[in-house]
C-alpha cells in the first residue's frame, strides 16, 4: 500500500514537474520574444516627412530644417530618415499645423503663432512685442520652465514641440510712404502675424496672414500695401527691395523670433531613447546655429540693401515705439484675463521677464550703452 501510495504521488509529482517546466517554457519563450521584440525596435529603421511653411530650400528659415535632417541622418547613422518638403509641396505652409497633429506627417517647421486661432497661448512661444530677445527666450524655454509649459499647450493636439531656431531681433518691416505718427499706420493693410498683429490693428492698421513665398506678389499687386517679414537677409532674398521704399526698424513686435519643431506625439513615442536623444540634440544644434546665421548673415545683407539698391533706412518715432508698448501691454493682459491657457504662460513669462530684465539691466544692457558711447567718444 505504501509503495503504491508512494508511486501515485510520484505521478502527480511528475505531472506538476512538467507542468511547471511548461510554464517555464512558455514564460522563457516569452521574455525571448519581448527581447526580440525590443532588439528589432532597437534596429529598425524610421523613414519620417517633415512639412514647413517655409519655401523649399529657402536662406536660413528654409535651411534649418535641411541642417536638421542631415544631422539626424548622419547621427543615426541612416537609421531615421527625415524628409523635408517645402510649403506646398506636401501640404499648404498653414497646414503644417493639422498635418503634424492627424499623423499625415512626423513632423512639422514654422513658427508657433501662425496657430493662434487654434492655441492662442502658443504665441508667446514665437515672438511678443517687447518681449525676449532670443539669448532670453532660449534661456526660458530651456531652462525656465517654459518648454513644459508648451507640452502641455500642444499634448491635447498630439504633438511635441521643440525649439528649432531664432531669427534674432527683426526689422518693422516695409513701406511705401513715411510713418511719422500713428495717423500714417491707420488703414494700412499689412502682413503681420501673431500679438504684433493685435496691436497693429488695435492702433488702427489691417493685418492679414500671408505665407512668406506669396509676399512679394501681394506687395506687388497692391494686395498689401506694407510687409512685415524677417530682416535683411530674408528680406533681400525675396526683394522687397523692389516693391518698396522705406525700411523701418525697430522689430518692437520680435524682438527674438523663436521657431518650432513639431513632432507627432505617436511617431515619438514609437522611436527608441537613442533616436529620441538623436531628435533632441540635433534640434537644439539648428535652434543655435540659424540664430548664429542671422546675426553673420543681416550685417552684410542690411549694407547690400543701402549701398547697392538704395533703400532708405528709417528709424520709428519713439511716441509711436510707446503708443505700440503701451497697446501691446493691454493686449496681453486682456488675453490673459479671458484665456487661462495664456494666463498660466503669461505669468511664467512674466516672472521669467523681471528677473532676466533686472540683470541685463547690469549686464547686456549696461555693456551695449558703454560700447555704443564708446563709439561715439571716437
Amino acid at each position: 500500500m505504501a509503495g503504491t501510495c508512494f508511486c501515485k504521488i510520484g505521478d502527480v509529482g511528475m505531472k506538476n514537474f512538467l507542468i511547471t517546466g511548461l510554464a517555464f517554457s512558455f514564460l522563457f519563450s516569452c521574455g525571448q520574444a519581448d527581447q526580440n521584440t525590443d532588439s528589432e525596435i532597437k534596429f529598425q529603421n524610421y523613414s519620417w516627412s517633415l512639412v514647413t511653411t517655409w519655401p523649399k530650400n529657402y536662406p536660413g528659415l528654409g535651411m534649418a530644417p535641411e541642417r536638421f535632417s542631415k544631422l539626424v541622418n548622419e547621427m543615426s547613422q541612416g537609421q531615421l530618415k527625415v524628409t523635408v518638403y517645402g510649403a506646398g509641396e506636401f501640404v499648404p505652409a498653414m497646414g503644417v499645423f493639422d498635418a503634424v497633429s492627424s499623423g499625415a506627417v512626423e513632423m512639422g517647421h514654422g513658427g508657433a503663432y501662425y496657430w493662434k486661432g487654434k492655441v492662442p497661448a502658443a504665441q508667446f512661444f514665437a515672438g511678443v512685442p517687447f518681449g525676449f530677445t532670443a539669448d532670453e527666450i532660449n534661456a526660458w524655454v530651456n531652462r525656465g520652465g517654459g518648454l513644459e509649459l508648451w507640452e502641455d499647450l500642444y499634448k491635447p493636439f498630439n504633438m511635441k514641440p521643440l525649439p528649432g531656431g531664432n531669427t534674432g531681433t527683426q526689422m518693422f518691416g516695409w513701406f511705401n510712404k513715411e510713418i511719422n505718427s500713428l495717423e500714417d499706420i491707420k488703414g494700412l493693410k499689412m502682413r503681420f502675424p501673431g500679438f504684433g498683429g493685435e496691436v497693429f490693428k488695435r492702433a488702427g492698421g489691417i493685418p492679414v496672414n500671408i505665407p512668406g513665398g506669396e509676399l512679394y506678389t501681394a506687395m506687388q499687386t497692391g494686395t498689401i500695401d506694407a510687409v512685415e517679414w524677417v530682416g535683411p537677409y530674408n528680406d533681400l532674398a525675396f526683394g522687397f527691395q523692389q516693391v518698396a521704399k522705406y525700411y523701418y526698424y525697430p522689430g518692437w513686435h520680435e524682438p527674438g523670433s523663436m521657431l518650432e519643431f513639431t513632432i507627432n506625439l505617436d511617431a515619438w513615442n514609437s522611436l527608441p531613447p537613442h533616436l529620441q536623444s538623436i531628435v533632441r540634440v540635433a534640434a537644439k544644434a539648428v535652434n543655435q546655429d540659424l540664430l548664429d546665421e542671422y546675426t553673420a548673415s543681416n550685417n552684410r545683407a542690411l549694407q547690400d540693401l543701402i549701398t547697392k539698391h538704395d533703400v532708405k533706412l528709417r528709424k520709428l518715432p519713439d511716441d509711436v515705439i510707446n503708443e505700440f508698448r503701451d497697446i501691446s501691454e493691454e493686449i496681453l493682459e486682456t488675453s490673459a484675463a479671458t484665456d487661462p491657457a495664456v494666463r498660466k504662460v503669461y505669468d511664467s513669462f512674466k516672472t521669467f521677464m523681471a528677473e532676466v530684465k533686472s540683470f541685463h539691466a547690469i549686464a547686456e544692457d549696461a555693456f551695449v550703452e558703454a560700447r555704443t558711447n564708446s563709439d561715439e567718444d571716437s
